[in-house]
């Protein structure tokens, strides 16, 4: 998603597209280069291994290697079975899916048909700078990680606009989404321009012969001329509007100009430009901010956290504040950081922060969007991602809390989506911090965050949405892929630390 890391930093990493076994949930934590992956630890590894064993044993009864095994929904389902052998019954799934695969895919199909609004996704540019992808790929051909990688010349198509409408509308269940990007002060590293976004968005949908993508529109706060630039980009009709208040995201160790959300001389400008656009939703990146990410830029910790959210979001009342990664302070660091945060205070830096402002300013207008926070707790530490949802759950309300997944990041979003259907909160925890389960799959908790919050924040009515999307194209492709035997790639994109190298540096 950036470029933060030094070229020492990713000379020790290597592509996740490259893990030897390309198991249906990462076994290890994926970064872009925007932060530095912690390690696959030791629980991660148990995890990994005991996988290993059960796409031995029950993919060989079934005649199928590993990378087959996985590829089924009897995959899926041992990954969540291995989950809870080592973290404990944290996810909603029995030894028996995973040794049947009929019994696997009939819970699948029972479930394919969800409605799912994914209002955080990405892909890049064509002609996109942002090489960091390629430019490990190379490094790891050259260190002999991988001999493919030294004789072929590396590309990142998969992260570009072809690949982004087969993960998300063929190997994932997500029947909706929102394209993002990211603003550079270097015009040419944005992610997409808000031209190419509502492009992207028209192609998708004339293809779909459905409203299948959404887009935003990016603001800048404080570029010089951002306010036309902003009337151009609301001209594109976006269904809403995103800004890093960070500033340039992408290239931190220059960005010139970060803002803050309740700044009445320079945001509150944007806002009634919004407004008088029929703007509703205001989505801003929060959080992924590690104290080794402060240190390296101390100057923007005062615009990383929550602490400018409640104002603005009490002054504009006819606005929404749709906090990406619900500020979730910890990625890129050691989610034991996290858990023993949570085990001693009951809090985790900034989302119980984020939590909190209704109750604080008396808001009704602040929402929290799952994002990475969900992407990395679930596989580092699932008691984190629990507790997590809990606290958002508890605070802003079970309606207030949103689907986005940061994919193409992570690849695929059907493991996340999976996890989230299969995830509950510890009765223990239920009990000493009052939070709700989550409850089923298809229950009233997961239908909302799935789908039904997003849904009345864009005024997508659901039933009406899928019965139109049931007979567009999208459908009738994915109906042909299934038949056809679906392959996933399982593929994860972006960077992790190879096993056995040992990161020294410290995030506490």
């Amino acid at each position: 998603m950036s470029s933060n890391l030094t070229d020492e930093e990713l000379a020790a990493l290597m592509p996740s597209e490259l893990c030897q076994y390309p198991t249906p949930i990462p076994t290890q934590i994926v970064s872009s280069d925007e932060f530095y992956p912690d390690p696959q630890n030791e629980r991660q590894r148990e995890v990994e291994a005991r996988l290993l064993a059960m796409a031995d044993d029950l993919g060989g009864k079934q005649g199928l290697d590993r990378r087959r095994f996985f590829q089924t929904a009897a995959g899926m389902a041992a990954s969540f079975v291995a989950m809870n052998q080592v973290y404990g019954g944290l996810f909603d799934v029995t030894p028996a899916e995973a040794a049947t695969p009929a019994m696997a895919q009939e819970r699948a199909n029972a479930l394919k048909d969800q409605f799912i609004m994914d209002m955080h996704t990405h892909f890049l540019r064509d002609d996109t700078r942002i090489m960091g992808f390629v430019e490990m790929r190379k490094a790891v051909g050259k260190a002999g990680w991988n001999k493919e990688l030294s004789d072929h010349e590396q590309t990142i198509e998969d992260l570009k606009f072809n690949n982004y409408k087969k993960e998300m509308f063929l190997d994932s269940d997500t029947k909706i989404s929102l394209i993002s990007s990211a603003p550079s002060d270097i015009e040419q590293d944005w992610f997409l321009t808000n031209e190419q976004m509502a492009d992207a968005r028209k192609k998708i949908n004339d293809e779909a012969g459905s409203r299948r993508v959404f887009c935003h529109a990016i603001f800048t706060p404080g570029q010089p001329g951002w306010l036309d630039k902003l009337d151009a980009a609301l001209a594109l009709k976006p269904e809403s509007c995103k800004g890093y208040t960070i500033g340039d995201n992408t290239h931190k160790e220059i960005s010139r100009y970060p803002w803050r959300l309740d700044d009445e001389k320079v945001a509150y400008k944007g806002y009634e430009k919004m407004v008088k656009a029929g703007i509703k939703n205001v989505c801003v990146h929060k959080g992924l901010f590690p104290p080794g990410i402060e240190k390296q830029y101390p100057n923007l910790r005062g615009f990383a956290d929550v602490a400018d959210v409640g104002q603005a979001a009490k002054d504009w009342p006819q606005l929404n504040f749709v906090i990406y990664h619900s500020a979730y302070r910890h990625v890129g660091g050691d989610p034991r950081v996290a858990l023993a945060e949570f085990e001693r205070t009951g809090r985790i830096a900034w989302t119980s922060d984020l939590a909190d402002i209704p109750a604080q300013y008396g808001v009704s207008n602040v929402y929290g969007d799952v994002g990475q926070l969900f992407a990395t707790t679930l596989v580092a530490e699932p008691n984190v991602c629990a507790a997590l949802m809990g606290t958002l759950i508890k605070g802003l309300g079970v309606d207030h809390i949103c689907w986005g997944t940061d994919a193409l990041w992570t690849g695929a979003p059907q493991w996340q989506i999976e996890g989230l259907r299969r995830l509950e909160i510890p009765e223990v925890m239920q009990k000493k911090f009052g939070y709700a389960p989550l409850g089923p799959a298809d229950g009233p908790v997961k239908t909302a965050i799935f789908g039904d919050n997003n849904a009345r924040l864009y005024n997508v009515q659901p039933k009406r949405a899928m019965l139109e999307l049931k007979g567009d194209r999208f459908a009738m492709m994915k109906a042909q892929y299934e038949k056809a035997g679906a392959e996933p790639s399982n593929t994860r994109y972006g960077y992790v630390v190879p096993n056995g190298v040992i990161d020294h540096r410290v995030f506490a």
